[in-house]
């Protein structure tokens, strides 16, 4: 009858006012161009796991077969541990990565900016016309990120960033690019200093067309909330099945 098992798309929840604030957002930059979203450096940080526990699998058997090993799926408390990454990109380059121990406070994240993202910003708009994303995680607005930012508000400009917007964060689609890289693995990373070697790793081998095509597809990306009014779009992330791909960029190949 044409109906299929899926996963279904994952997207925040949205609020009412959220709404309003992504509606607002895309608003303020919908006659920006290609050219524009160019001067924009993006950040996030990502967590991952050692053992990933891969949603993606069904198995098929009777009701008394529910025990037999070919229908287990093993898993680790945690996942067997994980790393925390911080990156940035923009079009020009993929910018570092930084390894982050436990989770990201101010002071850490103060470091990061002061060390990171300031030089480079200089360095690759060094007229001072380039933008900053961050998203609004309790780090990224803490008063003392607001001050730095306030003393180096001649350098670059902080993008004011709608709150649940993963769909309109080019750099979580590089995220999945790099988990996707690390699960075709063979062997897998068995400690976190494997892990950790090979994030870095699938983060360098991105093609440039790739993180191209992102920072490419932002005035779709605008329009999409527009025409949702504020609401969820295709592009909201829900994994590497997801419609997101699809839209964006050919299929990912490793230089």
């Amino acid at each position: 009858m044409g109906y299929g098992s899926r996963r279904p798309v994952r997207t925040p929840l949205l609020s009412a006012v959220t709404k309003i604030k992504r509606l607002q957002f895309s608003q303020e930059h919908k006659d920006w161009t290609v050219e524009h979203w160019k001067k924009v450096m993006w950040s996030d940080e990502s967590r991952f796991q050692l053992h990933h526990a891969d949603g993606r699998v069904r198995i098929l058997g009777k009701q008394h077969e529910s025990m037999y090993p070919t229908c287990m799926s093993t898993t680790l408390q945690a996942g067997g541990g994980s790393v925390m990454i911080w990156g940035m990109f923009s079009w020009h380059d993929l910018g570092p990565l930084i390894h982050v121990e436990q989770r990201l406070n101010s002071t850490t994240y103060l470091s990061i900016t002061a060390d990171q993202v300031h030089p480079i910003m200089l360095m690759v708009y060094p007229n001072g016309d380039g933008f900053f994303q961050q998203d609004n995680a309790p780090c990224h607005s803490a008063r003392i990120m607001q001050e730095w930012f306030q003393e180096h508000e001649g350098d670059f400009t902080l993008l004011r960033w709608p709150p649940q917007s993963p769909d309109l964060n080019t750099i979580e689609h590089l995220w999945d690019e790099v988990k996707r890289a690390i699960r075709k693995l063979v062997p897998q990373p068995s400690n976190l200093i494997e892990l950790d070697s090979a994030i870095h790793q699938a983060w360098c081998q991105i093609p440039r067309i790739t993180f191209q095509h992102l920072v490419e597809s932002m005035p779709r990306r605008i329009a999409a909330v527009l025409k949702a009014k504020g609401g969820s779009t295709k592009y909201c992330w829900g994994g590497h099945n997801n419609l997101a791909t699809q839209y964006i960029y050919p299929t990912f190949k490793s230089c």
